[in-house]
Parts: structure tokens; C-alpha cells; sequence
């Protein structure tokens, strides 16, 4: 019987349909458009997601809080918060390439944060990716050369709140449960969109309900299969995979909202994922050989 993390070929399945599912969520926010205000799309999404957390609140309920784990919940729930509305609006500004591609810079403000706030050591490999994945974003934007929109500044603005709620998340796990984790970010930016939501409101159809209840299946599937794949095999197996979901988005981009094919987007989002991959492979090296030597020694 495969030990635990060592089932590759499970480990590629489960990473393709995480990427699948949220690729799924990003093109059914693009086909909802500008229907319904961007606030009130996010609400409604993470409002009919709570459905799916209710497995958890037994587990949640047994674990102690401390008013400055309360603290650091509000906190981080306002700016994923800000975040998700910023991501919203660019859904329906620009391509769904665009909007992949850009969201893979998430992980290169994480790598400086963690540098800047967290006191972690960077290297010159690491260095040299980031500076390759800055460089990716400048070829997708090409700021003077096109012109830009809200959508993407709203775009960049979204990395920058997201890469803060995940540090925050990475403070509080050494804290908390994955599920506590989880759990509370559902509920705080359901309460902290709320306002927002309220200030725009329009009313929907059972069918537009039916689309944002989809939605929320779609994120809370892709979470969970993303779970079960690290589970499965090393990040080594499955980190490259999800590269995928940046062909998929222009795929879909292209044959269900007639997205011309921007090999400017194409090459500088490769290059974005591939700094993304390496940074991810060389922190999973770094820590079997660090293991290893705690083990030997």
C-alpha cells in the first residue's frame, strides 16, 4: 500500500480538478459580467459558500479563542475582504487570461512579505524569481504601451490584500487548525461584505442564485481538492500542474467569450508561473534537507 504523499499519479488527478474548479469559478463570474454589483456577487458567493461549512462547526467549537486570535480574525477577514471585491470587479473588466495570469503574483508578494514581516531568509535564487515574475507582470500590463484600466489596477491591488490575509493565515497556523483557519475566513468576509453588499443592492433571480450557489460549490471543491493533492504526493508533483490553469483560462477565454489569444498575457503569465514553481520546489527542497539533517543529527 502507497505511504501517505507518495501516490503521484493521485496527486496530478486531484491538482487538475482543484485547477479545473476554479478555473470554473473565474469563468462563471465572467459570465454573471456586470449584471450585479461586484460587492453583491461576492456576498452572494460567500454567503450561499457557508452552506458547505456547516460539516465544520462542530470541530470549530471545540477549539479555545483568545480575544487576540479574535483580533486577528477580523483583521484578516478585512482584507480578504477588500480583496475579493477588487477581484470581483476585475472579472468583468478584463480578460480571464489576464486575471489568472496576474493572479499567480499572489504567491511572488507572499515571498516578500514573509521576507519584510516574518523575518524569513531570501536567497539569490529566489530573488532572481521574483525579479523574473515582476517582470512577467510589466509584459502583461505594458504600462505606455496600452492602455490600462480600473480592471487592472483593481487586479494588482487584489494581490496585495490577498498576499497579507495568506501571511496572516501562515502566523495563525502555528495557532490554529486548518479548519478553524478556513472556517473563520468564510464567516468574517461574509460579515465584512455584508455592509458593502447591502450599500449596492439589486435584486436577483432564483436562476442568478442557482449561479452564485454553483460558484460556491466551485471554490469550496477546489479548496478541498487542493488539500487532498498535497496530501497525495510532494509539492514537487503537483506545484507544476497548476500552471495548467493559465492555458485553460485563455482556452476558455477564448471559445466562451470571444477573447483574442494575447501572447503578451500568455508569455508574461509563463513566466510569472514559472517563477511561482520554482520558489515553490526550492522551498520544499530546502525544507527535506533541513528534515534531514534535524533527523541525522
Amino acid at each position: 500500500m502507497a505511504a501517505r504523499g507518495d501516490k503521484p499519479v493521485a496527486g496530478v488527478l486531484w491538482m487538475l480538478a482543484s485547477g479545473l474548479c476554479f478555473v470554473g469559478l473565474t469563468a462563471g463570474v465572467k459570465h454573471m459580467g456586470q449584471e450585479i454589483p461586484a460587492a453583491q456577487s461576492a456576498f452572494l458567493r460567500y454567503l450561499l459558500g457557508l452552506i458547505f461549512l456547516l460539516p465544520m462547526i462542530n470541530a470549530m467549537r471545540r477549539e479555545p479563542m483568545t480575544p487576540a486570535l479574535w483580533r486577528a480574525f477580523g483583521w484578516r477577514g478585512l482584507m480578504h475582504t477588500f480583496g475579493v471585491i477588487l477581484w470581483f470587479f476585475a472579472m468583468t473588466r478584463i480578460p480571464l487570461a489576464e486575471v489568472s495570469a496576474m493572479g499567480y503574483l499572489n504567491p511572488i508578494l507572499i515571498s516578500i512579505g514573509a521576507v519584510l514581516f516574518l523575518g524569513e531568509r531570501i536567497r539569490l535564487r529566489r530573488i532572481m524569481a521574483i525579479i523574473i515574475a515582476i517582470l512577467g507582470a510589466l509584459i502583461i500590463l505594458r504600462p505606455g504601451l496600452r492602455e490600462l484600466n480600473a480592471g487592472h489596477l483593481a487586479m494588482l491591488v487584489t494581490s496585495v490584500f490577498f498576499a497579507t490575509s495568506y501571511l496572516m493565515a501562515k502566523r495563525l497556523s502555528d495557532q490554529v487548525s486548518p479548519t478553524m483557519i478556513v472556517g473563520m475566513l468564510s464567516i468574517t468576509v461574509t460579515i465584512g461584505l455584508a455592509p458593502f453588499a447591502i450599500a449596492v443592492w439589486e435584486p436577483i433571480t432564483w436562476t442568478q442564485a442557482g449561479w452564485f450557489l454553483m460558484l460556491a460549490g466551485f471554490a469550496t471543491a477546489g479548496h478541498y481538492l487542493m488539500t487532498f493533492a498535497f496530501a497525495a504526493a510532494p509539492i514537487s508533483v503537483t506545484q507544476p500542474v497548476t500552471a495548467l490553469q493559465l492555458v485553460w483560462s485563455v482556452t476558455l477565454g477564448a471559445l466562451l467569450f470571444s477573447e483574442p489569444v494575447d501572447m503578451w498575457v500568455v508569455g508574461g503569465g509563463g513566466m510569472i508561473v514559472s517563477a511561482v514553481i520554482f520558489i515553490a520546489l526550492r522551498e520544499h527542497q530546502l525544507r527535506r534537507a533541513e528534515k534531514s539533517a534535524s533527523v541525522s543529527a
